[in-house]
Protein backbone atom coordinates (compact mmCIF):
# COMPACT_ATOMS: atom_id res chain seq x y z
CA UNK A 1 0.00 0.00 0.00
CA UNK A 2 1.44 3.64 -0.96
CA UNK A 3 1.80 5.79 1.68
CA UNK A 4 -0.68 8.25 0.66
CA UNK A 5 -3.28 5.42 0.71
CA UNK A 6 -2.13 4.96 4.05
CA UNK A 7 -2.75 8.16 4.90
CA UNK A 8 -6.04 8.06 3.58
CA UNK A 9 -7.01 4.93 5.29
CA UNK A 10 -5.88 6.83 8.66
CA UNK A 11 -7.82 9.50 8.13
CA UNK A 12 -11.06 7.89 6.89
CA UNK A 13 -10.81 5.76 10.60
CA UNK A 14 -10.00 9.36 11.57
CA UNK A 15 -13.27 10.77 10.45
CA UNK A 16 -15.63 7.85 11.72
CA UNK A 17 -13.63 7.68 14.91
CA UNK A 18 -15.36 11.79 15.64
CA UNK A 19 -18.86 11.66 16.91
CA UNK A 20 -21.25 12.07 14.67
CA UNK A 21 -22.79 15.19 16.65
CA UNK A 22 -19.92 17.35 15.94
CA UNK A 23 -20.23 19.57 12.66
CA UNK A 24 -15.93 21.32 13.12
CA UNK A 25 -13.34 18.60 11.89
CA UNK A 26 -11.97 17.35 14.94
CA UNK A 27 -8.85 15.10 15.00
CA UNK A 28 -9.77 11.79 16.54
CA UNK A 29 -7.97 12.08 19.69
CA UNK A 30 -9.52 15.29 20.00
CA UNK A 31 -13.21 13.98 20.02
CA UNK A 32 -12.57 13.39 23.81
CA UNK A 33 -11.94 17.04 24.83
CA UNK A 34 -13.81 20.14 25.27
CA UNK A 35 -13.31 22.53 22.91
CA UNK A 36 -12.64 25.77 24.55
CA UNK A 37 -13.88 28.91 22.52
CA UNK A 38 -13.71 32.41 22.36
CA UNK A 39 -14.93 35.08 20.44
CA UNK A 40 -14.24 38.27 19.00
CA UNK A 41 -16.29 41.29 18.04
CA UNK A 42 -15.13 44.46 16.33
CA UNK A 43 -16.63 47.93 15.58
CA UNK A 44 -15.53 50.66 13.58
CA UNK A 45 -15.73 52.70 16.94
CA UNK A 46 -16.64 52.68 20.39
CA UNK A 47 -18.42 55.00 23.05
CA UNK A 48 -18.69 54.17 26.67
CA UNK A 49 -19.79 55.80 29.89
CA UNK A 50 -19.17 54.43 33.67
CA UNK A 51 -21.78 51.37 32.98
CA UNK A 52 -22.04 50.83 29.08
CA UNK A 53 -20.08 50.49 26.23
CA UNK A 54 -21.22 50.22 22.86
CA UNK A 55 -19.47 48.72 20.17
CA UNK A 56 -20.58 51.55 17.11
CA UNK A 57 -21.13 49.44 13.43
CA UNK A 58 -19.87 46.52 15.02
CA UNK A 59 -19.56 43.34 12.24
CA UNK A 60 -22.36 41.36 11.89
CA UNK A 61 -20.37 38.05 12.71
CA UNK A 62 -18.81 37.33 15.53
CA UNK A 63 -15.62 35.48 15.44
CA UNK A 64 -14.60 32.42 17.69
CA UNK A 65 -12.19 30.24 17.70
CA UNK A 66 -10.16 27.58 20.42
CA UNK A 67 -6.50 27.06 21.11
CA UNK A 68 -5.00 23.14 20.98
CA UNK A 69 -5.21 20.96 20.94
CA UNK A 70 -8.85 20.66 18.82
CA UNK A 71 -8.31 23.90 16.96
CA UNK A 72 -11.63 25.47 15.82
CA UNK A 73 -12.41 28.86 13.90
CA UNK A 74 -15.08 30.15 12.53
CA UNK A 75 -18.02 33.20 12.33
CA UNK A 76 -21.60 33.10 13.49
CA UNK A 77 -24.30 35.85 12.71
CA UNK A 78 -25.71 38.63 15.39
CA UNK A 79 -28.87 35.87 16.51
CA UNK A 80 -26.90 32.95 16.61
CA UNK A 81 -24.03 34.91 19.11
CA UNK A 82 -26.99 36.46 21.31
CA UNK A 83 -28.62 33.45 21.69
CA UNK A 84 -25.92 31.95 23.72
CA UNK A 85 -27.19 35.05 26.56
CA UNK A 86 -30.26 33.10 27.06
CA UNK A 87 -31.14 30.57 29.96
CA UNK A 88 -32.55 27.89 26.55
CA UNK A 89 -28.38 27.82 26.13
CA UNK A 90 -28.06 25.40 29.35
CA UNK A 91 -26.58 26.08 32.72
CA UNK A 92 -23.67 27.60 31.69
CA UNK A 93 -24.59 30.23 29.60
CA UNK A 94 -23.33 33.71 29.38
CA UNK A 95 -26.16 35.22 31.03
CA UNK A 96 -25.19 32.84 34.22
CA UNK A 97 -21.67 33.41 33.98
CA UNK A 98 -20.97 36.71 32.01
CA UNK A 99 -17.48 36.48 30.73
CA UNK A 100 -14.37 38.85 31.21
CA UNK A 101 -13.37 40.38 27.93
CA UNK A 102 -10.54 42.48 26.93
CA UNK A 103 -11.45 45.47 24.62
CA UNK A 104 -8.52 46.66 22.80
CA UNK A 105 -9.37 50.38 21.19
CA UNK A 106 -7.00 52.24 19.14
CA UNK A 107 -7.86 55.90 20.00
CA UNK A 108 -6.82 58.53 17.62
CA UNK A 109 -3.61 60.25 18.62
CA UNK A 110 -2.34 57.18 20.59
CA UNK A 111 0.99 55.39 19.46
CA UNK A 112 -0.99 52.21 21.61
CA UNK A 113 -4.22 50.26 22.13
CA UNK A 114 -5.57 51.08 25.08
CA UNK A 115 -6.54 47.69 26.70
CA UNK A 116 -9.36 47.17 29.38
CA UNK A 117 -10.34 44.03 30.83
CA UNK A 118 -14.00 43.78 31.86
CA UNK A 119 -17.02 41.85 32.78
CA UNK A 120 -19.76 41.98 29.89
CA UNK A 121 -23.15 41.74 30.12
CA UNK A 122 -26.67 41.78 29.00
CA UNK A 123 -25.54 42.63 25.26
CA UNK A 124 -28.54 44.48 23.21
CA UNK A 125 -28.40 45.27 19.63
CA UNK A 126 -29.41 49.29 18.65
CA UNK A 127 -29.70 49.68 15.26
CA UNK A 128 -25.90 49.00 14.14
CA UNK A 129 -24.55 48.95 17.33
CA UNK A 130 -24.19 46.34 20.14
CA UNK A 131 -24.24 48.01 23.75
CA UNK A 132 -22.59 45.91 26.50
CA UNK A 133 -23.15 46.35 30.17
CA UNK A 134 -20.08 45.87 31.89
CA UNK A 135 -18.03 46.08 35.01
CA UNK A 136 -14.13 47.65 34.82
CA UNK A 137 -11.68 44.49 36.15
CA UNK A 138 -8.64 46.73 34.88
CA UNK A 139 -7.57 49.27 33.21
CA UNK A 140 -9.52 52.79 32.19
CA UNK A 141 -12.36 53.00 29.49
CA UNK A 142 -11.90 55.64 27.01
CA UNK A 143 -15.53 57.35 26.47
CA UNK A 144 -15.10 57.24 22.72
CA UNK A 145 -12.54 55.76 20.08
CA UNK A 146 -11.59 54.42 16.73
CA UNK A 147 -11.38 50.70 15.97
CA UNK A 148 -12.19 48.35 18.70
CA UNK A 149 -12.18 44.80 19.02
CA UNK A 150 -13.70 43.06 21.86
CA UNK A 151 -11.58 39.63 22.90
CA UNK A 152 -14.12 37.65 25.07
CA UNK A 153 -13.24 34.67 27.41
CA UNK A 154 -14.53 31.35 27.27
CA UNK A 155 -16.72 30.27 29.49
CA UNK A 156 -18.27 27.17 31.00
CA UNK A 157 -17.47 24.77 33.68
CA UNK A 158 -14.05 24.56 34.04
CA UNK A 159 -14.11 27.19 31.67
CA UNK A 160 -15.10 25.52 28.54
CA UNK A 161 -17.64 25.45 25.49
CA UNK A 162 -18.51 22.75 23.31
CA UNK A 163 -20.67 19.33 24.46
CA UNK A 164 -22.78 19.88 27.48
CA UNK A 165 -21.47 23.70 27.47
CA UNK A 166 -23.58 26.27 25.53
CA UNK A 167 -24.25 24.70 22.60
CA UNK A 168 -21.48 26.15 20.72
CA UNK A 169 -19.35 24.76 18.44
CA UNK A 170 -21.28 20.65 18.79
CA UNK A 171 -24.44 19.17 18.95
CA UNK A 172 -27.90 20.06 17.47
CA UNK A 173 -28.16 23.92 19.12
CA UNK A 174 -26.06 26.30 19.10
CA UNK A 175 -23.25 27.88 16.34
CA UNK A 176 -21.71 24.52 15.49
CA UNK A 177 -25.31 23.03 13.87
CA UNK A 178 -25.18 23.19 10.33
Amino acid sequence: MTTRRKFLAAAALAAVAVPLTTSFPLVAHAAQEKPQLMFVQTAEDLKADDKTLRLVKVGKQTLYFSDRPVRIAGHIEMPAYLDEWKASAGPDNFAADPPNATLSVLEPGKQENSLVVVEVSHPMVDGNDLVYSYKLIEGEMPKTGGATALFIDMIGVGGGVGRGYHGVGVGRRGVGWR
